[in-house]
């Protein structure tokens, strides 16, 4: 079992990121384990081996919603 903080360095992204992805429910068999000093998460290393990143930005609209837009001039160089 892992860390937040040492799934966050395995994947290359922030602790907060990863705090994210198990309050949206990305990690499916982690545990939040609960202690006098606080709670903590338990994530299994199968799960992060097996982990793909969610993509990230706005998603791209339908070329539907695009047609009969002006297109971008390009530019002169």
């Amino acid at each position: 079992m892992l860390t937040v903080r040492e799934v966050a360095e395995k994947l290359g992204v922030a602790a907060s990121t990863v705090r994210t992805w198990l309050n949206a429910g990305l990690f499916n068999n982690a545990q939040l384990q609960e202690t006098p000093a606080g709670s903590y998460w338990q994530i299994p290393e199968s799960e992060v081996r097996n982990f793909v990143k969610p993509k990230t930005g706005r998603p791209r609209k339908p070329l539907s919603e695009l047609k009969g837009r002006p297109r971008r001039k390009e530019r002169q160089i």
